[in-house]
């Protein structure tokens, strides 16, 4: 079915870098296009945050500092001369390294090394307020400061999370075509080290209360995932009456994968 989401993404999808100006404005621009002027600034060094399509402050300011760098006019909009500096910079560049990869990968390794006082956000994405009520109570008990949010809208629930400022989102949702899986943040020339290591680590944990439908971990761009500042994992659970049966085994083995990523949140 081809529903709103569904069609917003594919409107987003059909931009393309140079067939339009693009520059922070109100509603903030979203597209491919978007994604791509994330991905050429950060691979030149000027951080505009994770490559999330979304053209925001973060965006806006690398791409004034790259025009300074480079003498054009400092306007913030992505014109034909932004794109010729670009292209003609970005072939000089040794490799795709995206600054924002290092700057997670910096934030998260000073994170403290134990679940006391973390910030974490427990997403219920769909029937799922049991479980993610208690997933949020067995971390709370570990000594971690939870909350549960639970807006229909997943761009809404990443507002929430952000302005919580949270360190950890976990969603909740049962599978819609059974697959179990737990998905990170991943796009084109990027992906969330922390949100990856977090998935791989609760898809082995989940296997524990469901081995009937083990879990594999996966790069996504869900808008919960793209649109939260923290890493951020959606699990998609099999079979809602296992869900509902297990749910205290569900949040024993949460727990037990977050406290082994705080202790190390970013993989080998």
């Amino acid at each position: 079915m081809c529903g709103r989401d569904t069609f917003v993404t594919l409107v987003e999808a059909g931009h393309q870098l140079g067939d339009r100006l693009i520059y922070h404005r109100s509603p903030m621009t979203r597209g491919e296009d978007v994604g791509e002027l994330q991905r050429k600034l950060g691979a030149l060094g000027f951080d505009s945050g994770r490559v999330d399509a979304i053209f925001g402050p973060l965006t806006e300011r690398a791409l004034k500092d790259f025009q300074r760098n480079v003498g054009l006019t400092t306007d913030g909009v992505c014109g034909p001369d932004v794109l010729a500096a670009l292209d003609r910079l970005g072939a000089m560049t040794a490799g795709p390294v995206q600054v924002a990869n290092i700057r997670e990968r910096e934030l998260l390794e000073r994170i403290p090394r134990s679940l006391a006082d973390r910030r974490i956000v427990i997403g219920d994405l769909g029937g799922m307020s049991v479980p993610a009520l208690g997933v949020a109570r067995a971390l709370r008990e570990a000594g971690a400061v939870t909350t549960v949010v639970d807006h229909p809208d997943r761009s809404i629930q990443a507002n929430q999370a952000n302005a919580f400022d949270a360190e950890l989102y976990i969603g909740l949702c049962i599978s819609a075509n059974g697959e179990a899986r737990a998905a990170y943040y991943a796009t084109n020339g990027f992906l969330s080290v922390g949100g990856q290591h977090l998935a791989d680590l609760v898809a082995d944990a989940v296997c524990d209360p469901f081995p009937e439908d083990p879990m594999t971990a996966h790069g996504m761009r869900l808008p919960v995932l793209r649109e939260t500042r923290m890493p951020a994992v959606v699990c998609h659970l099999p079979r809602a009456e296992l869900v509902v049966a297990r749910y205290p085994q569900l949040a024993d083995a949460l727990t037990a994968a977050i406290s082994r990523w705080v202790t190390q949140p970013v993989g080998t």
